[in-house]
């Protein structure tokens, strides 16, 4: 079947809580349950496109599930392109504006239609790019919330013994000194030889992310990331200027625009992307592309699904955060061998629901 012939004929979106077997705890507040909108994108020609939007917050559920199913009457009939279906989308959104709900919505879409080409053309993602499946590096991040020292270091075997070389840590305790301690817990407990990440999200002032981490510096941590609140990239840049550990920055930023100006600022060493705040596989490819003139090294946020096709394709990519969270709903989660993720071999991006279990956590 070619791709060149595929036009949309309906956009559903369902909302599931789905309960996550390690409750996470950060500094800025907890996360018990994925709520997640699962996007099918049904063709004429058959082809159904498949994508899911984390959510944060159960609260945003239905608001963003009804934005999505209304958009369907927006694409029906046009001809399953992502460049035009972006371009209509922000058209349709450039009063309303283009961040929050409206930029999720429309990056979901976009990922489901990447996904019906790649199934109409029978290749991975990855391919479809021009790339070749290859290992994705990979560390562990559905645990080592603020559970403090005495808990972390066990925790943080047990994230490596799920087949991984890496793990990161939240931090933002009330002092530093147990920052510290959690950290040296964790090093403890992995051994000097295997990368802490770790991630501050956003719970300090510059002036107080300087302080602490003229502590961190000599705790040999991989990265620090969002050490202060994500869009101050001057802050960010200042914390960098006077820091010898790196900065991870770009989870929270609102698509390649907001990436080009945290470059701009200096406000980090590493750009972490997030494939639904990015703009979705057409934001990133966009991302990726800013990166690669800097040398700046390239990690997904969340969706290890997708990311692990396009970290294959990003020049610099770096590392995959793998979480666990979608794994319930779908029937072939990503698998990690050896500390890597494994790019499936299944057209698109080879995402298939488990449909009895997406009935069961039906909001």
């Amino acid at each position: 079947m070619s791709k060149d012939k595929l036009t949309i004929r309906s956009v559903q979106a369902r909302p599931v809580n789905v309960p996550m077997a390690r409750p996470l705890q950060t500094s800025g507040g907890a996360v018990a349950t994925a709520p997640l909108v699962l996007i099918d994108l049904t063709t004429e020609e058959g082809p159904v496109g498949r994508s899911y939007i984390f959510c944060y917050t159960p609260i945003a559920l239905a608001p963003i599930a009804r934005l999505v199913e209304n958009l369907s009457d927006v694409l029906k009939g046009d001809a399953l392109a992502p460049l035009a279906i972006e371009d209509k989308l922000q058209r349709t959104f450039r009063l309303l504006g283009y961040q929050g709900f409206a930029s999720m919505a429309l990056a979901g879409i976009d990922m489901a239609a990447w996904d019906a080409l790649g199934q109409a053309a029978g290749l991975p993602l990855v391919r479809l790019l021009g790339g070749a499946p290859r290992p994705i590096p990979a560390y562990n991040s559905k645990g080592l919330g603020i559970i403090g020292a005495d808990k972390a270091g066990a925790e943080a075997s047990e994230l490596l013994a799920e087949g991984f070389r890496a793990v990161k840590v939240r931090l933002g305790y009330p002092d530093v000194a147990t920052d510290v301690a959690v950290v040296r817990a964790v090093r403890r407990a992995v051994g000097e030889g295997t990368p802490v990440m770790s991630d501050y999200n956003q719970s300090l002032s510059v002036a107080e992310a300087q302080q602490r981490l003229r502590y961190l510096d000599g705790e040999g941590l991989y990265w620090v990331e969002e050490p202060t609140r994500f869009d101050d990239y001057a802050g960010h840049a200042a914390i960098r200027g006077k820091a010898g550990t790196p900065i991870q920055l770009g989870e929270n930023c609102w698509g390649p625009h907001d990436m080009a100006k945290a470059l701009e600022a200096g406000a980090c060493d590493y750009f972490m992307i997030d494939a639904m705040k990015i703009g979705g596989i057409t934001g990133w490819q966009r991302a990726a592309a800013l990166a690669e003139p800097r040398g700046i090294p390239v990690s997904c946020h969340l969706f290890p699904e997708v990311s692990a096709h396009l970290l294959a394709v990003t020049p610099t990519a770096h590392w995959l955060e793998y979480v666990d969270w979608a794994n319930p709903i779908l029937q072939q989660p990503l698998a990690i061998k050896d500390g890597s993720a494994v790019i499936p071999d299944r057209p698109g991006v080879g995402l298939a629901w488990d449909e009895a279990v997406v009935a069961k956590y039906l909001v």
